[in-house]
């Protein structure tokens, strides 16, 4: 099985406009993916922003549950969050990666877009229980990830469809559903 990691991007993003942003880190967004990624075994899940105070309040979150009081209150949540790493960009978390396996992941995007060619999940997640190489799932906050970030991916995953045409789901939500797919029992 490879190894995966997530990385949850706050820059560069888009608004509903189309623009490029950087959006706030939430706390809830910390918390809940990281109870995902350590449901489904994903190795380490990364928030990336290139903002330092927001960085330095995601390390106190964390702090708060690995060391403070919630590291009594709630152990679990310490597990979970104990697999969280906080970086400025896409290009330290993939030098982060390679430093712990010894070579680059495998990039695979998400988006809510329809795109040609992107993975199905079956199709990934086939390729993830006999790759070797590790893999790095891509999750973009505000309307998703800006195009630079898309063209660097060797992989674009496609979107998650539900009965409706409704597809604005939060990224929480999309991290939970994507995991399952990939690693949920069948």
């Amino acid at each position: 099985m490879a190894d995966v990691f997530l990385a949850l991007l706050h820059h560069p993003v888009l608004d509903k406009n189309g623009q490029i942003v950087t959006t706030a880190v939430t706390n809830i967004d910390i918390h809940d993916i990281a109870r995902s990624a350590a449901t489904y075994g994903v190795r380490q899940f990364f928030v990336v922003t290139p903002v330092r105070a927001l960085r330095a309040l995601s390390a106190k979150i964390i702090e708060h549950w690995e060391t403070g009081f919630g590291s009594t209150y709630n152990a679990t949540r310490k597990e979970a969050l104990a697999r969280v790493a906080i970086e400025p960009d896409l290009d330290a978390v993939l030098v982060t990666i390679e430093r712990a396996v010894g070579r680059q992941p495998i990039i695979v995007a998400t988006s809510a877009r329809p795109a040609a060619g992107a993975t199905p999940f079956a199709e990934l997640r086939q390729r993830l229980a006999g790759a070797a190489d590790p893999h790095l799932l891509l999750l973009g906050t505000g309307w998703g990830l800006a195009p630079a970030v898309l063209a660097r991916a060797h992989l674009r995953l496609e979107p998650i469809h539900g009965p409706t045409d409704y597809n604005h789901l939060s990224v929480r939500s999309a991290a939970a559903i994507i995991l399952d797919r990939l690693y949920g029992a069948r």
